[in-house]
């Protein structure tokens, strides 16, 4: 089986963060939101995963793509680095990666990372995972019929049909068949708003006889701004604590107190503090005579003398003698 990622977005809710480091790049509990998002695919595959395809942009850089890849060959795939050169839909993401499109695959988009106890059933022709959502004006959604397959897929939809929202995760029995159904949005020139979408092809799949069956989350935690990045990033802490160690042996920590769950990356100094609960710190940060709780400092900052509260500071912040909610991009001091 092989897996594709689009990850080529600009992650523009999420500026200033995303000006120097590709949204599923930001970590969240000490790994990037696109390696958990991986590891808990594989997790769930009883089929050996041959290759992990990334769709990025073209500016990402060389350290990203050898990152991405390191990240495929640890879970024992291949990477293999994939690039859209424009915003086009997600069709044609997909799309971009054509060479990957073969035999079973899954394809999950790094917007997101979800809690989810399912296997996939290789012997459907392709499976939708949905989560049920209180406004399914705001999403595309499927509609069952009685045997439980679906039967349409419906855009934001005005009036309720459904509360099934597509989260952007799918598995597909035939790829060289999916390759076919997005060239052809491509070779016609059919869009929605400007872009190919996958809705698109799966609906036309649907009209040829396939089975498009869903499965559903047990929840869907988003990364598109910073409020829902911090309620992902506590929900993180929260289920992995019983499972990864999430205190480095080298961050060192005097006259201080860290209430789980937190991460404490290697090589974090904390001093005089309270950390936690429901915090992040990346390697390198130093902390001082401060109070932090569900926040995200990323790595090789320095806060001193501040109270922080559902907050996200990017690399290399320097912040002192403050106490408020915010959001700083890399680079930044305050003082």
């Amino acid at each position: 089986m092989n897996i594709i990622i689009p990850m080529a977005g600009m992650g523009k809710r999420m500026r200033p963060h995303t000006l120097t480091t590709p949204k599923p790049l930001i970590p969240i509990a000490g790994k990037p939101i696109v390696q958990r998002l991986v590891e808990d695919i594989v997790a769930t595959s009883n089929e050996k995963v041959e290759e992990i395809a990334f769709i990025i942009g073209p500016t990402f850089g060389k350290e990203v793509e050898t990152h991405l890849c390191n990240v495929a060959e640890s879970l024992g795939a291949t990477g293999k680095i994939y690039y859209q050169e424009e915003a086009l839909g997600t069709a044609h993401a997909i799309l971009c990666a054509a060479n990957a499109l073969k035999g079973n695959v899954f394809i999950a988009f790094a917007d997101t990372l979800f809690k989810a106890t399912f296997s996939i059933d290789t012997n459907k022709d392709a499976i939708i995972w949905t989560q049920k959502v209180d406004d399914p004006s705001a999403f595309g959604v499927v509609k069952l019929n009685d045997k439980n397959e679906i039967e349409a897929f419906i855009e934001k939809p005005k009036d309720f049909v459904s509360d099934l929202a597509i989260i952007g995760v799918y598995y597909f029995k035939d790829g060289e068949n999916l390759r076919k159904e997005l060239q052809r949005l491509i070779d016609e020139d059919i869009k929605l708003k400007g872009e190919y979408q996958i809705t698109d092809a799966m609906d036309h799949m649907l009209q040829n006889g396939l089975k498009f069956y869903t499965d559903q989350v047990d929840e869907w935690l988003d990364c598109g701004n910073k409020d829902a990045t911090l309620f992902t990033n506590a929900r993180i802490l929260d289920i992995k604590q019983q499972k990864e160690q999430l205190v480095h042996s080298s961050a060192t920590v005097e006259n201080s107190i860290i209430i789980a769950p937190c991460f404490i990356g290697e090589n974090v100094v904390i001093r005089n503090s309270v950390v936690g609960p429901l915090v992040s710190v990346e390697a390198g940060t130093t902390i001082e005579d401060s109070r932090i709780s569900n926040s995200m400092i990323q790595a090789n900052s320095n806060v001193k003398n501040a109270c922080l509260d559902n907050s996200l500071l990017g690399k290399n912040v320097t912040f002192m003698n403050k106490s408020q909610d915010l959001s700083l991009g890399d680079f930044s001091s305050q003082l």
